[in-house]
């Protein structure tokens, strides 16, 4: 099975439906049979990026690996269309606000993720921040570990062209973004233009931006639950890809803040929405719950190594006891933090 993985393009993250993959034969329940604690992995959640569907070959060996890892895993691909086109149209048009309420509505109503503990959850790409703004909006059920690969958090500064210029799909968001980002049409309908942050035009970007001006608390008036919320992961561990050509700047994917004309690079811990704690950033730092980590090569060139230590680190079974809670190990608090 891991030797067949290593065929599959992990370029681009994707969606699996839950029904590809069997549930457990018995779901995470206090009114399970068993009276004696167990060893057992939680859930694990998977959001996909730009122009992928949960249908893609790419995900479904995605799942298969997480399955191959940690036996038992029950595998979710949130999905926004259940056709593999509609959804992968979803992520270039569509209102990411109403997108994100749609997803809180249907992970907390799946059968399994509703009666377990806690879940894991993955994201790529652009379903990275989108798989936070899940956990600050609503997070039911709750998020223990969430990992994000080369994702948009602290938005992009520029546009991709698509690579397939007879991409029908792409071409209508690039037609839409003429009209200018900060439309409301580009703001209500066109995903990325809801990501998008430039540092040199703020003023345009807090007066108008439809997702990430909200999601990072960046406005005078803050939402407290979006703090609470994040604060509250096991961890939260945000890789970049040290080569990535295609997210701009690459180091949205750790927070940091970048000067287009100077090319000076504000680390997370030197910007106010970290002093200030707006999301619980700083919180989750202080307990050593936030972790920076680097992927070599390109935006998404995952290799099978990569993927399966990440399996293996941070979506690893759990301890549970006999009413199916998580059993926490002792906490482990980072000394001498300011």
């Amino acid at each position: 099975m891991m030797a067949a993985l290593r065929t599959i393009a992990f370029l681009i993250p994707g969606f699996v439906s839950a029904s590809v993959f069997p549930p457990w034969s018995r779901p995470f329940s206090k009114d399970s049979a068993s009276s004696a604690s167990e060893t057992r992995p939680l859930p694990l959640v998977i959001w996909h990026g730009l122009g992928d569907s949960y249908l893609s070959e790419g995900m479904k060996g995605m799942s298969a690996m997480a399955e191959e890892v940690n036996p038992g895993t029950y595998v979710y691909a949130v999905h926004l269309d259940d056709s593999e086109g509609g959804d992968r149209q979803a992520t270039f048009m569509g209102n990411v606000t109403e997108q994100i309420a749609y997803v809180c509505e249907q992970l907390a109503s799946e059968p399994i993720l509703s009666t377990a503990p806690a879940v894991n959850a993955l994201g790529f790409s652009q379903g990275g921040q989108f798989l936070r703004g899940y956990v600050e909006r609503c997070n039911n059920p709750p998020v223990r570990n969430l990992v994000t690969f080369g994702s948009q958090h602290n938005g992009i500064a520029k546009y991709q062209a698509c690579a397939d210029t007879g991409d029908w799909i792409c071409r209508g968001a690039e037609a839409l973004l003429r009209l200018g980002t900060w439309s409301h049409l580009a703001q209500s309908r066109v995903v990325p233009a809801q990501y998008f942050r430039d540092p040199e035009d703020l003023e345009s970007y807090l007066e108008h931006s439809n997702f990430l001006a909200d999601i990072n608390n960046e406005r005078d008036v803050k939402n407290p639950d979006y703090k609470a919320r994040l604060a509250s992961l096991n961890k939260f561990v945000m890789y970049m890809f040290e080569n990535d050509e295609t997210v701009y700047p690459k180091e949205s994917a750790w927070f940091a803040e970048f000067n287009k004309t100077t090319h000076n690079v504000t680390e997370l811990r030197d910007r106010q929405i970290y002093k200030e704690d707006w999301i619980g950033l700083r919180e989750l730092d202080k307990r050593g719950k936030l972790e920076f980590r680097t992927v070599s090569g390109a935006h998404m060139k995952l290799t099978e190594e990569d993927v399966v230590q990440v399996f293996k680190d941070y979506f690893g079974p759990v301890t549970l006891d006999d009413d199916g809670n998580i059993v926490e190990p002792p906490s482990l608090v980072r000394q001498g933090f300011p």
